[in-house]
């Protein structure tokens, strides 16, 4: 089964080498994403992310919700893997 982990953008970047990129953050890890697919993103949107690709927007809630869902099921271990991800809350006040 494939999963989409929703993540806030907390960083857009000039396009390199054509591709638009930016940093997503996942309740505390920060991760770089792709956002071809979601050219309208911007910073502190959140976006679901598949593979390391922005494929969608959704709204603060939906993303809370679906992000507390997963984490009550045990699938966002494998984000804590990276020793050089960035550490700040996404879903904690703004």
């Amino acid at each position: 089964m494939c999963l989409a982990i929703p993540g806030k953008l907390t960083q857009v970047e000039p396009c390199r080498d054509g591709v638009r990129m930016g940093c997503a953050d996942f309740g505390g890890v920060v991760k770089q994403v792709c956002l071809e697919y979601t050219p309208d993103a911007i910073v502190g949107d959140y976006v679901l992310v598949h593979v390391g690709f922005a494929i969608n927007v959704v709204d603060r809630g939906e993303a809370e919700r679906s992000f507390q869902l997963l984490a009550e099921m045990g699938q966002l271990d494998e984000l804590n893997t990276s020793a050089d991800d960035a550490t700040h809350n996404a879903y904690g006040k703004d």
